[in-house]
């Protein structure tokens, strides 16, 4: 869905991202089609898009990149100090530690909960930390309610947004 999670925080994004994306399949008709993982909402709507129009492509997603710390890659991190660019790689951590919670038969929820307040520990800013079906991006309780899941955040260091995301399940 475009109105959670990004969608919230950039209204009518999706939207206009999905419009100028649709056009350009259709004019360029590729064969495939490569994305990264780290923008997974962005992912999940092209791959709707993809799927509702029936367009000849292969979606292909391609692995977030990480610093040493796990620190997902982006152009954003040069605006954060040296120490709030280490101490960010806790971004990652929280995902992993979250990943091993939900699989042994752990509630979304409360993962959730526990993940918020281990941001705000280190005097993070999240804006969201959600655990969603990877197709529908609609909230997940348990790791029997879709086939892939994944959990996404977006959390604001020294002001500078950061987002990441995890696949928890994928069948």
């Amino acid at each position: 869905s475009a109105e959670t999670m990004e969608g919230k925080f950039r209204p009518g994004h999706f939207i206009g991202m999905s419009e100028v994306v649709y056009r350009l399949l259709v004019i360029i008709k590729p064969d495939q089609l490569y994305m990264g993982q780290k923008d997974f909402q962005q992912f999940a709507i092209i791959r709707k898009l993809i799927a509702d129009f029936k367009l000849p492509i292969e979606l292909v997603m391609c692995p977030t990149v990480r610093e040493e710390n796990g620190l997902a890659m982006s152009s954003r991190n040069v605006r954060l100090s040296v120490e709030a660019r280490e101490r960010a790689g806790v971004i990652f951590n929280i995902l992993s530690s979250g990943k091993i919670l939900f699989e042994q038969k752990g509630h979304a929820s409360t993962i959730q909960e526990i993940a918020l307040d281990a941001l705000h520990k280190v005097s993070f800013d999240p804006e969201y930390f959600e655990v969603v079906n990877g197709y529908t991006l609609d909230p997940v309780q348990s790791i029997h309610d879709a086939d892939q899941i994944v959990a996404c955040c977006a959390v604001k260091v020294e002001g500078v947004r950061l987002i990441d995301n995890m696949i928890w399940k994928e069948e």
